[in-house]
C-alpha cells in the first residue's frame, strides 16, 4: 500500500507540471514577423482589416499610422522558474526588427516603437513588457482604407447643390503619376451619369494634391490628374468635351493636416465644382 502510494504521488509530481501548460488562445497564432519568447504562450490576439494606431515617436509626440491591425498579449508559462526579464524580451524584438531593416523610433524602459520597412510595406509596431515576464506587441501595416463607400451619382448632384462642389471617392492614381488606375472607372461612369442626368450642367474638374514635393511638381500633377478624368469622361463614356474643364490647384486647398499621413491621403483628391 505504501509503494503504491509512493507511485501515486511521483505521477502526481510528474503531472503537475503538465498540467500547468497553458495552451495558446482559440484561433490564435504567432504573427509571421515575430516568433515568440520561450515558455510563453498567446493570452490573447486580435486581427482587423483596417484600423489606426497612435505610435509615440518622441516625448509627448506621436504619430497616427492607419492600414492592417493586429494585437498579441503573452504570458509565460506557470512553471516556468526564471523568466526573461524587460530589457531582454525588447532587445529581442529590436534585434529581429533589425535582421529584416528595421529600427527602433522610440524607447521607454518598458516600451518601444518600431519601424520595419519589408517587402515595399511599411510596418510600424509598439512592443511593451512587464517585469512578471507578460509582454505583447501592437502591429500596423500601413496601408490606404479600401473605399467601400464609392461615388453616387445622387449623393454628388446633392453635394453640388448643397455647397457647389463635391470631392469624388474611388478615383485613384499611383503615386506620383496621372494615369487612371482600373479601380477608378466605377466612380468616373457615376460623374458620367450625373451629367447626363443634366444636360445643363457644366463641371470643373479639379485636382489636388498633398504639399509633398516641389510646388510646381504638385501644380503639374494634380493639373495632369483633372485632365485625366476629363479625357475618361469624354473618350469612354462620350461626354461633351465643352461641359468640362480641368483645373489643378496642387497644395493650395487642403481639408486636413498635412503634418501627417492621414491628413496627406485627405488632400489628394479629385472635386468637381459646378460652372
Amino acid at each position: 500500500m505504501k509503494k503504491l502510494s509512493g507511485l501515486l504521488l511521483a505521477a502526481l509530481c510528474f503531472a503537475v507540471p503538465m498540467l500547468a501548460q497553458q495552451k495558446d488562445a482559440k484561433n490564435c497564432q504567432d504573427h509571421p514577423l515575430f516568433s515568440r519568447m520561450p515558455n510563453s504562450w498567446i493570452y490573447s490576439c486580435q486581427e482587423k482589416d483596417f484600423d489606426a494606431v497612435a505610435f509615440k515617436v518622441a516625448q509627448g509626440k506621436t504619430e497616427q499610422v492607419e492600414g492592417k491591425y493586429w494585437r498579441f498579449t503573452y504570458y509565460p508559462q506557470a512553471n516556468v522558474k526564471s523568466k526573461a526579464s524587460e530589457l531582454q524580451i525588447l532587445r529581442n524584438f529590436e534585434n529581429a526588427a533589425a535582421s529584416v531593416g528595421g529600427k527602433a523610433v522610440y524607447k521607454e524602459k518598458s516600451r518601444e516603437t518600431l519601424r520595419i520597412p519589408k517587402d515595399g510595406k511599411d510596418i510600424w509596431v509598439e512592443v511593451w513588457v512587464e517585469f512578471t515576464g507578460k509582454y505583447g506587441f501592437t502591429m500596423i501595416e500601413r496601408e490606404a482604407m479600401k473605399q467601400d463607400i464609392q461615388a453616387n451619382a445622387d449623393a454628388l448632384l446633392n453635394d453640388i447643390k448643397t455647397s457647389g462642389h463635391v470631392a469624388v471617392n474611388g478615383i485613384y492614381f499611383d503615386t506620383g503619376k496621372s494615369l487612371l488606375k482600373p479601380e477608378s472607372q466605377q466612380a468616373i461612369g457615376e460623374i458620367a451619369k450625373l451629367l447626363k442626368a443634366d444636360a445643363a450642367l457644366k463641371l470643373y474638374v479639379v485636382g489636388h494634391t498633398d504639399n509633398v514635393g516641389g510646388l510646381e511638381s504638385n501644380m503639374k500633377l494634380s493639373q495632369d490628374r483633372a485632365e485625366a478624368v476629363v479625357q475618361a469622361l469624354v473618350r469612354d463614356h462620350g461626354i461633351t468635351a465643352a461641359r468640362l474643364k480641368s483645373f489643378g490647384a496642387g497644395p493650395y486647398a487642403p481639408v486636413a493636416s498635412n503634418d501627417t499621413d492621414d491628413g496627406r491621403a485627405k488632400n489628394r483628391r479629385v472635386e468637381l465644382v459646378k460652372q
